[in-house]
């Protein structure tokens, strides 16, 4: 009886487990035909890095899934597959448009750029132009009624149209045609719908058929006209060149733009890998000449003066609150942690409110006691003194959470030691506490020292980068950094959005910002020393 009960236990534990093994295969199988749609959409639109990035995460997941000797891959496959989808690639493609000439007229791939243009349309000399009235059924499927100005009129069905006549004469009762209006018109054509000016002008559809004879099809080119057009430029995939059918101009591809001889172009262009090009243009940049050792030395010095400012302002709040013998002091703790809790933008706004030189607190405050009234916004030294005086107030509250933990940490022994052996406050202070506790926040400095390195929203919000450099052939202000200096570059120089541009300059930043990472931690080996503390 036991060995009966036992063989039943054992069917119908393999039958659990065989069902199982079967719906996670039908879910694993769905999500790879959703990914896999999703990948041949990306491929048929020419996103190929995205495609390959998707074809990726599909083995991925199929195989930490699907085999056996890879099932422990399971709990990390789709985790693996977001930081593969959200982090690596966004780098990666940043790296790949930095050598690309990605941005405005070179959005899209070179085969929707060639389409694009073929379906550019003009009219020929022999070319004859039409009223005309549309008519839409609602298997959307379209018929045009057009009139030349001669009156000559009749209907035309689109040149994909098959079985059916393309063009057939307006008779009262053949083809379904209805009474007509006083300009000769169908009020009515069984199975279709009339369309008034504003549902016709509304129809993304009506301007890309080509209705009545396929040797002189007839498009709408406007609300109240109709056309006998001709595609303007054919496209010659041998040699990948456009010519106009008007003109006879030849058009070359020139890195991603079809350029004629004479320099006139083609819109729009394509995405096309253009090397190091965008990195020259930002080596030879007139702006780099001027206002750049300016912004790079005074980049330096806010990120510098911000950490040491916000971590000295932290640190001293830590340390006079850290008396356990100071009445009210989580009260007051709870209250200077209030900069932390409110957003960052509207914190410099704020700011920038009570810093106006003539409606501003501040400045009202100053003027009525001192009698000055300071023009932080168009002094250059005042300037940085107010973008300094508002990053601290934004970060200290951060540097006094952080060590006032790491004050804790350290022993009380040893400060029992010290004032042993006659140590005074200062020196207790400057021998142990300080050492000990960069430390533990010596990683954390590097970190604010990056973020303050990029910190583009408070120079971008509180003064947009101003005053202004007047000697300065490009858009740069003495309250710039290098990342909003990249901005003006490549967003605000007046020639469209440059991605591909903005990408090199990224990787440049990328770059000195690791070196400077690199060397901080070789020269003040703050890992060894934090790992031989542990």
């Amino acid at each position: 009886m036991e060995n009966k009960n036992g063989s039943i236990g054992t069917v119908a534990k393999k039958s659990i487990l065989s069902l199982s093994s079967f719906i996670t295969t039908f879910i694993i199988i769905a999500v790879d035909v959703l990914l896999g749609y999703i990948t041949y959409q990306l491929a048929s639109m020419g996103y190929i890095p995205l495609t390959v990035v998707f074809i990726i995460i599909i083995l991925l997941i199929s195989a930490a899934f699907l085999i056996p000797k890879l099932s422990h891959l399971r709990w990390i496959a789709v985790g693996l597959s977001a930081w593969l989808l959200f982090s690596i690639f966004p780098i990666l493609f940043t790296i790949y448009n930095a050598f690309t000439n990605y941005g405005d007229g070179h959005l899209i791939s070179q085969t929707q750029a060639i389409e694009q243009i073929s379906n550019q349309t003009y009219l020929p000399e022999t070319g004859k132009a039409y009223e005309w009235v549309a008519y839409r059924s609602d298997d959307n499927d379209y018929l045009l009624w057009v009139k030349d100005n001669e009156g000559k009129t009749f209907i035309a069905r689109p040149v994909e149209s098959e079985g059916d006549e393309r063009i057939f004469d307006v008779e009262t009762g053949k083809n379904g045609i209805g009474e007509l209006d006083d300009d000769g018109a169908p009020v009515t054509i069984e199975g279709y719908t009339r369309l008034n000016r504003i549902l016709a002008a509304t129809d993304q559809n009506l301007t890309k058929i080509k209705f009545g004879d396929p040797e002189k099809t007839i498009q709408v080119r406007s609300p109240s006209e109709a056309a006998e057009l001709l595609p303007l430029y054919e496209y010659n995939p041998d040699d990948n060149t456009f010519t106009n059918q008007q003109t006879g101009k030849i058009y070359y591809d020139r890195e991603g733009t079809w350029t004629a001889r004479d320099g006139t172009q083609l819109i729009p262009g394509f995405t096309s890998v253009i090397g190091f090009d965008n990195f020259v243009e930002f080596a030879t940049s007139p702006g780099l000449r001027g206002p750049l050792v300016t912004i790079v030395t005074w980049n330096f010095i806010f990120a510098s003066m911000s950490l040491l400012l916000t971590f000295s302002l932290g640190l001293l709040i830590s340390v006079i609150y850290g008396d356990p013998h100071f009445k009210g002091k989580k009260l007051l703790r709870s209250f200077l942690i209030i900069p932390y809790t409110i957003p960052s933008l509207i914190t410099i706004l704020i700011w920038r409110g009570m810093l106006n030189p003539d409606l501003g607190i501040v400045n009202r405050m100053l003027e009525s006691v001192l009698g000055i009234s300071p023009d932080w916004f168009n002094v250059p030294i005042l300037a940085r003194i107010a973008i300094l005086t508002v990053n601290t107030w934004l970060g200290y509250p951060y540097w006094m959470l952080v060590t006032s933990g790491a004050l804790q940490s350290i022993p009380s022994d040893i400060y029992e030691a010290a004032e042993v052996d006659g140590a005074t406050g200062f020196q207790r202070f400057w021998r142990i506490t300080l050492p000990l506790l960069l430390v533990s926040v010596g990683p954390l400095m590097i970190a604010s020292f990056i973020f303050n390195f990029n910190n583009f929203n408070l120079i971008y919000v509180f003064i947009n980068g101003g005053p202004p450099i007047p000697t300065a052939t490009t858009t740069a202000g003495y309250t710039d950094i290098i990342i909003s200096y990249v901005y003006n570059l490549a967003f605000a120089s007046g020639r469209g959005v440059q991605y591909g541009y903005a990408s090199a300059i990224s990787v440049v930043l990328f770059v000195l910002i690791a070196a400077m990472s690199l060397i901080q931690f070789r020269f003040t080996n703050m890992w060894e020393e934090v790992g031989e503390n542990v």
